[in-house]
């Protein structure tokens, strides 16, 4: 959907078409017309398993279409100070990962919080512009993805937004129905999705990025029971995958977006086994945490475990693929970092923080950068796991940091919702002078 009405106007709509679908946009109850499907022009052979597939122009969510949180060519300083912080990105109660900032092209970021806003923010640390939706205090939990001069960012509304990087004016919104807690992924066009619907159930979109317009959606509503994770596509592989709160990874044939196979978490009597986290692909697999203690190697061809990793609890957390260690970088609520060998799943290392580990490590140049439910900010030698520095702050650190031309975005959780301490900021690291 796309027009010219105030800001006022555009957000009474969208209101109005959470609750009833408005024309030309898809919901759970009026899906899109049914119509042959143009497949994006996508080169399989763009991707292996040492390098990761970034279009030009595009930064999103854990930078790649593989979803690595991988940046070879920066660097994370010897020693920090803080450069800025904005208050009150995120203010609410909600327990899950905070969302990540992601750069635009004139040098700065766009940064979603849970107050349902979406901040595009200089290098100066000043608020250019306030993307505002319909989400109010359930929030912008998923991270945007940057492409064609446009933000990109899914809200707990329902709503798919499309932003304008210069003005930050809505160009677009769809409303796909439920919840939108997963990061979008952006490709030749396209941005692929899960939504979350009641019941529960849940559902992979594809929309074109142009207009806004359902291209595909998934017939059987999978990825089902509250899909929070986001796709990831290998190209190398010919496939595209998403986890799910019911305990199963789903796979999809890319482009084609044929379902392929599911695969099924094994959780202990203690709870479900929820994929919450973003999977990554890499070397021919998928790997992911998941709540029945273990992270997962499973071939993305036939959907069958390569190897599991028993943790002492929980992971809700994301995947960071080094390919020249060849290492996974998982997080759990044990209040571990542990480095995988990504062949065997064998420990290289470990890291102990204060307390569980929700949001993803990012790996930049030689070093791995991660937040703790303990307020901290680490950043650790990537070979060895020992401790360089550590920032402490007031909320939990589940943002993923994201490293800019040497420098160190990221977000905290609001410190404590419930004594009314709701100041949850936005923060920017620089090497210590």
């Amino acid at each position: 959907m796309t027009d010219a009405r105030s800001r006022r106007e555009w957000l009474a709509a969208v209101g109005a078409a959470t609750t009833t679908a408005a024309a030309g946009c898809a919901s759970l109850d009026n899906p899109p017309v049914d119509e042959p499907r143009e497949a994006p022009d996508v080169d399989p052979g763009a991707g292996d398993a040492t390098r990761q597939t970034i279009p030009p122009g595009v930064a999103q969510f854990r930078g790649s279409l593989e979803r690595w949180g991988y940046y070879p060519d920066e660097t994370v300083a010897d020693a920090v100070e803080e450069a800025w912080r904005i208050p009150a990105v995120n203010t609410g109660d909600h327990s899950a990962a905070k969302a990540s900032a992601v750069p635009t092209p004139d040098g700065g970021v766009v940064l979603p919080g849970d107050t349902g806003d979406l901040l595009a923010i200089t290098t100066d640390g000043d608020v250019r512009w306030r993307g505002e939706t319909n989400a109010g205090g359930r929030g912008i939990h998923g991270t945007p993805a940057v492409a064609d001069g446009h933000a990109y960012v899914g809200a707990y509304d329902g709503v798919l937004y499309a932003f304008a990087l210069d003005s930050g004016d809505p160009e677009w919104s769809t409303d796909l129905g439920g919840s939108i807690g997963s990061s979008p992924l952006y490709l030749d066009g396209e941005l692929y999705v899960s939504v979350e619907f009641p019941n529960p159930e849940g559902r992979l979109f594809a929309v074109d990025a142009a207009t806004g317009d359902v291209t595909w959606e998934e017939p059987d509503h999978r990825p089902t029971d509250h899909p929070h994770s986001s796709p990831a596509i290998s190209l190398a592989a010919g496939r595209m995958v998403c986890g799910s709160n019911d305990g199963y990874c789903y796979c999809w044939s890319f482009p084609e977006l044929e379902f392929q196979w599911r695969f099924a978490t094994d959780p202990p009597a203690s709870n479900d086994g929820e994929i919450k986290g973003p999977i990554a692909t890499y070397d021919g697999a998928a790997f992911f945490g998941s709540w029945d203690f273990n992270v997962y190697r499973v071939d993305l061809e036939t959907g069958e475990e390569d190897w599991r990793f028993e943790t002492g609890d929980l992971s809700m957390t994301g995947p960071a693929i080094d390919p020249e260690r060849d290492v996974v970088y998982m997080g759990s609520h044990d209040d571990h970092l542990y480095a995988l060998d990504a062949a065997t799943g064998d420990v290289e290392w470990r890291f102990r923080t204060g307390r569980p580990l929700t949001g993803c490590a990012t790996v930049a140049g030689d070093r791995v950068l991660t937040g703790s439910k303990d307020g901290t900010l680490y950043a650790l030698e990537a070979g060895s796991g020992d401790e360089v520095w550590r920032v402490d702050h007031d909320g939990w650190i589940t943002s993923a940091p994201r490293v800019v031309d040497g420098e160190i975005y990221y977000a905290e959780r609001a410190p404590d919702p419930d004594g009314g301490d709701t100041d949850g900021g936005g923060y920017k690291l620089v090497a210590a002078e």
